[in-house]
C-alpha cells in the first residue's frame, strides 16, 4: 500500500493548485483524476468559453473594420476550424499542467477515486493510504425538470464545448447567468438568432442592477431576443425544436434548431465517500470550516462542492491553497472574503467586493464613483459600447469595498482593484496615483475623481448614504 501525505481527488483549477502546494511545502502528494487534468475549467468551461469568445471578436472587429478606413471583401468562419483552434489551447493548457506535476513530484493516477474512511483512498482494485484527503471532485451542468429537456437537440454547455461543439442558426438559451450571456454573445457574433429566457427579472441577476440593465439593451440593441422574468414550461419537437414558456402570465413560444440549458451546476459527490462516512452533505454539498476542513478531521472539500461556496476556477484555486497551508501547519495565505468575479461579454463585466445596494443592506454608508466609458479616450478609439467603472467607498473610513466594471478590458484591470480591497486601501491613497493615458484603465482615477475634486469628465461630486 502506497502512503501520501495528502491525496487529492480530481486535478481541477482547485485541486492541482493543491497538490503542487502541497509539493512545495516538500510532502508526497497524488492526484486521482478519472477524466482529463485541467477539470471543468480547462476542459468545459472557462478556457474553451474564452477561446470561443475571442475568435467571435475577432470575427466582428474584422466585420466592422470598415469605419477604420480598412476594406475586407468578404467575411465568413470556419465552425470546424473554431473548435480544432479551441482543442489546441486546451490541449497545450493541459500538457502545461502535467508538465508541473512531473516538475514538482506529484503522482498523477488516473482513474476513479474512492474515499473508504479518512485515510483510505481506492482506485478500483488499487489502495492508497493518505495522511490528508482533499476532496476537489468539482461540479455538472444542472438540468431542471422540464418536459422534453431530454429531447435531441436540447445541450448543455459541456455539449458546446466538447468535440466540434454545436453548429446551429438559431438557438434558445434557457438561464440568463453568466453562462448564457456568454453564450449569446458568441453565437450571435457567429450569426446565429438568439434567444434568452430568464426567470428571474432580469438577466445576471446576482450582479450589480447596473450591469444587467446595461447589457441587456447592448444585447437587445445587437438583435439577441432577451425575455426576463419569464419561466419555461414545456419543450416540444415541432418544426424543429419549440420552447413554450410563461410571461407576465401570458402563454408564449419561441422556435429553434438548438436549446442550451443554462441554470448553473450541480456539486459531483455521488460516490465519492463510503457511505459509512457522513460528511453532513446537503443537496449534494459539503459543509466546511473556514480552513474547508470538514467534519472529519483530515478531510478537505475545495471547489465547486463547498456548502455555501462560489463556483469559480480561481476560488477554488484559492481555497486549496489554504486547506494545504492548514493541514501542514502553516498560515492561511489567501483572504477568501474578496473573491473577484469576471464574465466575458462584449464588453466585459468584472466586479469585487460589494455593491452599493448590498452595501446598503448592511448598513454601511457609502461614497460612489462613476465614469461613463463614452468619455474615455481608448474606448471611443476603438468603438467600445456603453460602459462603466464604479467604485464603492465605505463613507466611514473611506476604504474601497467594492468595484463594479462593464468595459473593455474590464477583466484585466479587476486584479489592481481587488489589490486595492484586500489591502483596505482608502480614496485619498488610490487618488495619488498617475494613470497613463490613454488607457481603458484611466477611468479608474476618473471614478476617484468624482469623488475628489472633479475632473472635466466626470459627473458632479455625489454623496450617498
Amino acid at each position: 500500500m502506497s502512503f501520501f501525505d495528502l491525496i487529492v481527488i480530481g486535478a481541477g483549477p482547485g485541486g492541482y493548485v493543491a497538490a503542487i502546494k502541497a509539493a512545495q511545502l516538500g510532502k508526497s502528494v497524488a492526484v486521482i483524476e478519472k477524466d482529463k487534468v485541467g477539470g471543468t475549467c480547462l476542459n468545459r468551461g472557462c478556457v474553451p468559453t474564452k477561446a470561443l469568445v475571442h475568435a467571435s471578436e475577432v470575427l466582428e472587429q474584422i466585420s466592422s473594420c470598415g469605419e477604420l478606413g480598412i476594406s475586407v471583401e468578404s467575411v465568413s468562419y470556419d465552425f470546424a476550424k473554431l473548435h480544432e483552434r479551441k482543442a489546441e489551447v486546451v490541449s497545450k493548457l493541459r500538457g502545461g499542467i502535467e508538465s508541473l506535476f512531473k516538475a514538482n513530484g506529484v503522482t498523477l493516477i488516473n482513474g476513479t477515486g474512492f474515499v473508504a474512511d479518512a485515510h483510505t483512498v481506492k482506485v478500483g482494485e488499487d489502495v492508497y493510504e493518505a495522511g490528508n484527503i482533499i476532496l476537489a471532485t468539482g461540479s455538472y451542468p444542472a438540468k431542471p425538470p422540464i418536459p422534453g429537456l431530454d429531447l435531441p437537440g436540447v445541450v448543455t454547455s459541456d455539449d458546446l464545448l466538447e468535440g466540434e461543439g454545436v453548429d446551429t442558426k438559431s438557438l434558445v438559451i434557457i438561464g440568463g447567468g453568466v453562462i448564457g450571456v456568454e453564450f449569446a454573445t458568441i453565437y450571435h457574433a457567429l450569426g446565429c438568432e438568439v434567444t434568452i429566457i430568464e426567470a428571474m427579472d432580469r438577466i445576471l441577476p446576482t450582479m450589480d442592477k447596473e450591469i444587467s440593465q446595461n447589457l441587456n439593451m447592448i444585447l437587445k440593441k445587437r438583435g439577441i431576443k432577451v425575455n426576463a422574468g419569464a419561466r419555461v414550461e414545456f419543450i416540444e419537437e415541432a418544426d424543429g425544436l419549440t420552447v413554450h414558456y410563461t410571461m407576465k402570465d401570458k402563454p408564449m413560444e419561441v422556435k429553434a434548431d438548438k436549446v442550451l440549458v443554462s441554470i448553473g451546476r450541480r456539486a459531483q459527490t455521488g460516490g465519492v465517500v463510503d457511505e459509512s462516512m457522513d460528511l453532513g452533505i446537503e443537496r449534494g454539498l459539503i459543509p466546511v470550516d473556514e480552513n474547508y476542513q470538514t467534519c472529519v478531521p483530515g478531510i478537505y472539500a475545495i471547489g465547486d462542492i463547498v456548502k455555501g461556496g462560489i463556483q469559480l476556477a480561481h476560488a477554488a484555486s484559492a481555497e486549496g491553497v489554504n486547506a494545504v497551508c492548514h493541514m501542514f501547519g502553516e498560515e492561511p495565505e489567501k483572504d477568501m472574503s474578496v473573491v473577484p468575479s469576471c464574465i466575458f461579454t462584449s464588453p466585459e463585466i468584472a466586479a469585487v467586493g460589494m455593491t452599493e445596494a448590498e452595501a446598503k443592506a448592511k448598513e454601511i454608508p457609502v461614497l460612489v464613483g462613476k465614469t461613463i466609458m463614452s468619455a474615455n479616450s481608448k474606448t471611443v478609439i476603438e468603438s467600445g459600447d456603453r460602459g462603466f467603472i464604479k467604485l464603492v467607498f465605505n463613507a466611514d473610513t473611506k476604504a474601497i469595498i467594492g468595484a463594479q466594471m462593464m468595459c473593455i478590458r474590464a477583466t484585466d484591470m479587476l486584479g489592481a482593484l481587488t489589490d486595492a480591497i484586500v489591502n483596505g486601501l482608502t480614496l485619498e491613497q488610490m487618488s495619488k496615483t498617475i494613470w497613463p493615458h490613454p488607457t481603458f484603465s484611466e477611468a479608474i482615477g476618473e471614478a476617484l475623481e468624482d469623488l475628489g475634486t472633479g475632473s472635466i469628465h466626470s459627473a458632479p461630486k455625489r454623496k450617498k448614504k
